[in-house]
């Protein structure tokens, strides 16, 4: 089953991965589209609309496809890769689906519906210092106020604000490659595939490899854990063969990537896609038929705020783990320090 929004998403999806009838009437507006994208890049190169510089370095992690290609778990490496070389990275995000009209810190305990779900999962997994804004400057700036000690900046999700000035740029891609090849809204591209960019890396299932140039992603879940806690975590494949009726839902930005891998770890199970950054107001879960849910942890974070969700004893969450093949972070660390000091 699917949420109404996501049926019409997927309807759009599809039309996006060939130059079918309805690409090719939307054709015309991706041409206006990609002119304004335009002139607003030569407004920045020209100097006429001010890109803004921080005193530390700024990774930008991003993509041109629009929706969910895995941009959470691959900045939650990056995090992980720039500790490990001995930095102190901090995050500034967009805060997709929180209501922001200033700058705002994420702790753990924050809500979802205020500094949105995905910084809210990023603090909850690495205790990075994270803050929010519609200018990723301005968080940048307030980040650096509120943790001196950051020395490297993560700009969430930023590849098209232009008005932060970026020292590393990597764009994420996944396994639906650039689709039909246009730009919005007659294909799934913000800005055209062959934009520079210094790394790019490719989401990809296990056994396919990536395109040339680019760094593979593969996507680890192999264990679950209990929404509402009191059980251990437990292997997806203690559920393989079990007569349990299995069920799973997700409300991110390619729901099939998570079936996928759930149905590539044995299970049987029926799904239940719904829009990115679903609020789950309205408890899909109430009427859900299973003995076991599972979710991503994208949803968890928002799930455990509602009295009617967060008891369940039926969910349970996925997390899971970026594993980048070759040595992506050894070669950013290495542009950075080569970046000009201040």
């Amino acid at each position: 089953m699917a949420h109404p929004t996501s049926r019409a998403e997927a309807v759009l999806t599809r039309a996006w991965q060939r130059r079918g009838p309805l690409a090719c009437l939307l054709w015309p507006l991706s041409l206006v589209f990609g002119a304004v994208a335009r002139l607003r890049r030569l407004l920045f190169s020209l100097g006429i609309k001010r890109r803004q510089r921080l005193p530390v370095p700024v990774i930008v992690v991003g993509n041109v496809f629009v929706g969910g290609t895995g941009k959470t778990p691959l900045t939650i490496w990056l995090i992980e890769a720039l500790r490990a070389a001995g930095m102190t990275p901090g995050v500034v995000s967009r805060g997709h689906g929180a209501d922001l009209h200033d700058v705002r810190q994420v702790h753990a305990g924050s809500a979802a519906r205020e500094v949105g779900d995905e910084p809210l999962l990023m603090v909850q997994r690495t205790g990075v210092p994270l803050v929010v804004g519609r200018s990723r400057a301005a968080a940048g700036r307030a980040l650096l106020a509120a943790h001196p000690q950051v020395d490297v900046i993560v700009s969430d999700d930023g590849l098209q604000h232009y008005a932060l000035q970026r020292d590393v740029e990597i764009v994420l891609s996944d396994a639906r490659g650039v689709g039909n090849g246009w730009l919005l809204p007659a294909g799934p591209l913000r800005e055209p595939a062959s934009r520079r960019r210094d790394f790019s890396v490719c989401n990809l299932p296990a056994g396919m490899a990536a395109p040339a140039g680019h760094f593979a992603m593969r996507l680890d879940g192999s264990m679950a854990r209990p929404l509402a806690g009191g059980a251990p975590p437990q292997p997806l494949a203690s559920w393989v063969g079990s007569r349990l009726r299995l069920a799973a839902a997700a409300g991110i930005g390619n729901p099939e990537r998570f079936f996928a891998m759930l149905r590539g770890a044995g299970l049987a199970v029926r799904t239940q896609a719904l829009p990115d950054h679903h609020d789950f107001a309205d408890n899909p879960f109430a009427a859900l038929d299973a003995d076991v849910i599972l979710i991503t942890e994208k949803d968890a974070v928002k799930c455990t705020a509602i009295e009617a969700i967060q008891n369940d004893p039926r969910i349970w969450v996925v997390p899971v783990t970026a594993r980048i093949e070759g040595a992506l972070a050894e070669h950013i660390v290495e542009k950075l320090r080569e970046r000009p000091t201040a």
